[in-house]
């Protein structure tokens, strides 16, 4: 990396709120870099010659392995409090990288954000060349995160809370099929609340966006739940 390359666009990055679903809980993607306890979320630079969202898909890939994520744009950061360019120097000394003054990436950088919706169980999470680790933590329970990288997922989550209705058919959470009970514990998760059965398996239904299938029979029970599935747009 040197200052005279101008393989990535100067001054415009991209950080991904990756989101997965572990069947109670929601859990986010968090990297830590090398030797410095710094925790950060998944992020990476746009190539001079690369659409925007395709950087974005290709950072995805290859910290997941996966190649069909739903992703979504939700915020542009650009606050001067995120200008803190002794982090950066840290992460490339810590690489062996040679100091420079004025290297591209101890610059000012504007980032765009975008949460992923994955399948927790798909994803073997791999870390990139200046993380030691990269790993899933409970959205209760993130470890204090460098700059502004907190507030972009609390941005994310608001986001995805007030569209949630609308998500639905691009989630990459479930299953392919899934009991209405499993729905739910996604919806409480996301949400932070509890939900009443009743009224939330006729909100659903309203919908008019869910498949039912055969029940889901597991020992006999003649209680056994419906299987549904989204419908195909």
């Amino acid at each position: 990396m040197t200052s005279s390359t101008p393989e990535y666009i100067p001054n415009l990055s991209y950080d991904s709120v990756i989101f997965g679903f572990s069947g109670e809980k929601l859990k986010i993607l968090i990297l830590e870099y090398h030797n410095m306890k710094t925790y950060a979320l998944p992020g990476g630079f746009v190539k001079t010659n690369e659409a925007l969202d395709d950087a974005v898909k290709r950072g995805l890939t290859e910290r997941t392995g996966l190649d069909k994520i739903y992703l979504e744009q939700f915020h542009t950061f650009g606050s001067m409090h995120r200008f803190k360019p002794e982090i950066m120097k840290r992460i490339m000394e810590e690489q062996g990288d040679i100091e420079e003054k004025d290297h591209w990436l101890l610059g000012r950088f504007i980032t765009v954000g975008y949460y992923a919706l994955i399948n927790y169980k798909n994803v073997t999470p791999k870390p990139d060349f200046l993380s030691d680790s990269i790993e899933w933590y409970d959205l209760d329970q993130l470890p204090e995160l460098m700059m502004d990288h907190r507030e972009i997922i609390e941005k994310a989550l608001e986001h995805l809370r007030i569209h949630l209705d609308h998500k639905l058919l691009s989630f990459n959470l479930l299953p392919e099929k899934f009991t209405m009970k499993e729905l739910q514990q996604v919806y409480e998760a996301i949400l932070g609340e509890s939900l009443n059965r009743a009224n939330f398996q006729r909100k659903m239904l309203s919908l008019n966006i869910l498949k039912r299938h055969d029940k889901l029979y597991t020992g006999g029970s003649h209680k056994a739940p419906f299987l549904y599935s989204f419908k195909k747009p």
